[in-house]
């Protein structure tokens, strides 16, 4: 307090110098924001850990060539992939666990032999209405479970060397001459039921075929001549072919009626013609 001149008293309040710091904050070491700023943007679980990015290698399969997972661009049921009429141009990568596979009405060019690689459970693959016209050797021969192959309509020449666990073989309306079949596969495969070569370019009728053939189907193929013991034995005249009831060779400039004893172990007689 203090007296003035003129009789007025001014009054004045000075803070000790010790507590003026307790109006300012303290400094904030530049660390311990930095980690605050990062604990608050980055988003946490309930448990206090940090979420992990997801990985397309389970529902929605491996990513394709574009980055883009295989199973939204084709639709994924179980096991089952379905890539009809989308515009492909090849075989996109597929889930490990596949087991049926239908890409049909594509633009599909070429099988490359790593395209089914490593798919062990791999059962049935369908590529009807393709362009496919070439095969690596490789490509299907290492699937140990494969069940049914189709290929028709396409532009095949050749078929590579085919897995002897098949049982459905179509490879109907394509382009297979004398050299496009591994005959020797087919002797070997025991659960072959039905063998659908329809439309082909084929002038002999396949040798050593599996003794649980069902159906035989050979319309429209360049067939001029069929040996006697095509289907059955002719050292053996009691034996029957009981299985072999479907037999297609209408379509073809072959004469049935010129191979009579080439019937007789069947149970039908092959549709064709007779003169």
């Amino acid at each position: 307090m203090t007296v003035m001149e003129d009789g007025w008293i001014k009054i004045a309040t000075v803070m000790p110098s010790g507590n003026r710091e307790l109006f300012s904050p303290p400094p904030q070491p530049e660390e311990t924001q930095e980690e605050e700023e990062e604990e608050e943007s980055t988003p946490r679980l309930i448990d206090g850990s940090s979420p992990q990015e997801p990985e397309f290698t389970g529902v929605l399969g491996p990513h394709t060539n574009e980055d883009f997972p295989t199973c939204l661009l084709c639709t994924c049921i179980s096991t089952t992939v379905y890539c009809d009429d989308h515009e492909l141009d090849a075989v996109p990568p597929l889930p490990k666990n596949i087991a049926y596979f239908y890409s049909r009405f594509n633009r599909i060019k070429k099988i490359n032999k790593n395209d089914f690689a490593n798919l062990d459970g791999l059962k049935k693959i369908d590529l009807t209405s393709n362009l496919i016209s070439e095969i690596d050797e490789d490509a299907f021969r290492k699937l140990p479970q494969l069940r049914e192959l189709v290929l028709r309509d396409n532009k095949i020449r050749q078929l590579p060397e085919l897995p002897t666990t098949l049982t459905f073989i179509d490879i109907s309306n394509n382009r297979l001459g004398r050299k496009g079949l591994y005959l020797e596969c087919l002797q070997d495969m025991y659960d072959l039921h039905h063998l659908y070569l329809t439309d082909n370019n084929l002038d002999h009728i396949p040798l050593s075929l599996p003794e649980n053939l069902r159906a035989l189907h050979l319309q429209n193929n360049n067939i001029l001549e069929m040996h006697e013991d095509t289907f059955c034995n002719v050292k053996n005249l009691t034996y029957i072919r009981k299985a072999l009831e479907d037999i297609r060779l209408d379509g073809n400039p072959i004469n049935l009626s010129k191979t009579p004893q080439a019937y007789m172990c069947l149970p039908r007689l092959p549709i064709g013609s007779l003169v």
